[in-house]
């Protein structure tokens, strides 16, 4: 495969090595996907319409939610938003070489893999659809807007159906999201809302089994090819893991996504700070200072990709911004953006 080809086919060594593993898909499914019978479902979480009491119970439900800085909410919309793009995720993953479902139904650990994955997530945006439009507190007539516009956009991670690529992507990605889900429970929790702080919670412990197998994934390919799969490491830092919902639209602010970006960053849900810890922990966990024998392409990507998170780092410190946004999904109302850093930029 030519270096900067986003293309693999059946002769590649991409494809021979991701359908080699297979079986090893396969055997560690069971610890990768909780069985549903035992998973956490959306109505668990909220008041039982058919009960004679639903509204007393929906009150009560309401009050907490009411003491939620509008800064919150509006991360929490963003993410919510994210999730519920779930159909173009899908699509994407099932155009992997070597990865994809033939037919919808088919048997092999991957295809029940992307399925499983899928189910799971699945949930995520039904939670906190669901719980939003219970609470009230935003526009839900811009949010699902927004939601329509962002499945309608697509997105593109620059990956091509290349899995080495696509798997490196969700590494990175999962972590992401584990760590956004996981601080908005946690500023819910300070804020007095404990259902809203379960939820995103029991989202992030998702998110960091998924995490555990993409990262599982693509440690086996290390292991089979560490020529290609550093090279697709560094080729994916390199032009930077684009976040899914970078096609954020609703309907009228064409900068939505950078705005609801930085309210992450200045809240510190999500920062570039972030982004430069979880560069450094993949290093760290497909061992790639360790990495002997490479070529000179190869021992210039290790070399690029040790360095990589200290050079974020030092971006993390130097770029601010000030003013404030705009949010239509808060009924038109700003925050404010002084003192904190940019959206995530290349370095």
């Amino acid at each position: 495969m030519h270096e900067n080809s986003l293309e693999v086919n059946v002769t590649s060594p991409q494809f021979e090595v991701v359908k080699s593993l297979e079986q090893f898909v396969s055997d560690n499914i069971p610890t990768l996907l909780k069985p549903i019978e035992e998973s956490w479902q959306p109505a668990d979480f909220f008041p039982d319409m058919s009960k004679g009491n639903w509204k007393e119970e929906l009150e009560n439900f309401r009050k907490p939610a009411q003491e939620l800085p509008d800064d919150v909410l509006v991360v929490l919309v963003g993410d919510m938003i994210t999730e519920e793009a779930l159909p173009s995720y899908q699509t994407w993953l099932n155009r992997f070489a070597g990865v994809n479902d033939k037919t919808g139904t088919d048997a092999t650990g991957w295809a029940k893999w992307s399925r499983g994955w899928t189910s799971e997530e699945n949930r995520h945006g039904d939670i906190l659809n669901r719980y939003l439009y219970l609470t009230g507190r935003v526009d839900m007539q811009s949010v699902e807007r927004t939601i329509h516009y962002l499945i309608n956009s697509g997105f593109n991670t620059e990956s091509g159906n290349d899995p080495y690529l696509g798997f490196i992507y969700t590494s990175f990605q999962e972590r992401a999201t584990k760590i956004s889900h996981r601080n908005v429970g946690v500023l819910a929790k300070k804020a007095g809302e404990e259902r809203l702080h379960k939820m995103c919670g029991l989202i992030a412990g998702d998110e960091a089994r998924h995490e555990k197998a993409y990262k599982l994934f693509m440690s086996k390919i290390f292991e089979l090819d560490p020529k290609n799969a550093i090279l697709a490491f560094a080729k994916m830092m390199k032009q930077k893991v684009t976040m899914p919902a970078t096609l954020m639209f609703d309907g009228k602010d064409v900068n939505i996504y950078s705005k609801f970006s930085n309210v992450a960053q200045k809240i510190e849900v999500y920062t570039v700070t972030d982004y430069s810890q979880i560069i450094q922990h993949l290093v760290e966990e497909w061992k790639i200072a360790g990495l002997q024998g490479l070529s000179d392409a190869t021992a210039k990507a290790q070399d690029y990709l040790c360095t990589l998170s200290e050079r974020y780092a030092k971006l993390a410190e130097r770029i601010k911004i000030s003013g404030s946004a705009q949010f239509s999904w808060i009924y038109d109302r700003e925050i404010s953006l002084s003192d904190s850093n940019l959206v995530i930029q290349n370095a």
